[in-house]
């Protein structure tokens, strides 16, 4: 992806985020207006989970339940909303679509921890593989050849979740922009690992790669460059909790700031997903708390 925007903001197709003359462009993200003290915020919120006294002892507890809580919140997000001890207790994950998409969840969970060291280097072979994940047990709006793969010409995103959004862009934008992502990952950046994990979480939703479980993906992959780029190196601060906590309308309209592709529409998704790990983060200091009260 080269930050910049792709099509008229009058349209109904997703734009990039705005255009940066810095060879490293996100950095230029990292400094628009509220960011800086966005990110100030969530550096706060997760140095105070990971100096809780509890972490020292029981952080892979604390890992585990976050894991849980946030796929819980990414299947929430996807329309599956279930309780958390219903999720907990379950085993069975294939039998109704909405009993797929919380075991979709659950598994690109697990597999985000499993990509950390292939992603800075191979960002689109980490994509497929989670889609692949995510469908190992294709709803019927999928066809197994669509598994694991970016959408081609002619097929179309099937994703009900989503389906407020502007039209997603036919399969050569999407080609391109993934590619431009890609390289932007690769090459690295000075930015904070929150705004690189806002950028692919964004563009993920924008372009909707995928015929199906685009969502669950995009999540899984911000928590990939969360925890691999240093933010939150034992996935205590799960953002898919925070996000689902703000309510999936304000989630779209977050996100409907960063397909016009504004400035201000930038700052205010790449904010949202800020306050986003924030709540993450407030609900791992409340595991924490109750482990220590031996009330977990």
């Amino acid at each position: 992806m080269s930050p910049g925007p792709t099509s008229d903001s009058q349209t109904a197709e997703p734009a990039s985020p705005p255009a940066a003359p810095s060879a490293d462009p996100l950095a230029a993200l990292a400094e628009l207006p509220g960011v800086p003290a966005a990110v100030a915020g969530v550096r706060e919120a997760v140095d105070a989970i990971y100096g809780h006294r509890v972490m020292r002892r029981r952080s892979p507890e604390v890992s585990a339940e976050a894991a849980l809580r946030g796929a819980r919140a990414s299947a929430a997000l996807a329309g599956a909303d279930w309780p958390l001890e219903e999720v907990r207790r379950r085993s069975d994950f294939g039998a109704t679509d909405d009993a797929r998409t919380v075991g979709a969840a659950l598994r690109l969970t697990a597999e985000a921890g499993e990509s950390l060291s292939i992603w800075r280097s191979s960002p689109l072979r980490v994509l497929a593989r989670l889609h692949l994940v995510a469908a190992a047990e294709p709803a019927p709006r999928a066809t197994p050849d669509s598994v694991g793969r970016p959408r081609v010409a002619g097929e179309a995103v099937a994703e009900p979740a989503l389906a407020e959004l502007p039209t997603a862009p036919e399969a050569e934008e999407v080609a391109a922009r993934l590619e431009a992502l890609s390289r932007l990952v690769v090459a690295g950046s000075s930015a904070p690992a929150l705004v690189l994990a806002a950028i692919v979480q964004g563009e993920l939703l924008a372009l909707r790669p995928f015929v199906t479980h685009n969502g669950l993906v995009a999540r899984a992959a911000a928590r990939v460059v969360l925890v691999g780029g240093g933010l939150d190196p034992k996935a205590v601060t799960p953002a898919e909790l925070g996000h689902a906590e703000q309510g999936r309308d304000t989630y779209l309209d977050a996100l409907g700031g960063y397909l016009a592709g504004t400035p201000a529409g930038v700052a205010g998704w790449i904010a949202h997903c800020a306050r986003a790990v924030e709540l993450g983060a407030r609900e791992s200091t409340a595991v924490c708390e109750a482990l220590q009260r031996g009330a977990a």
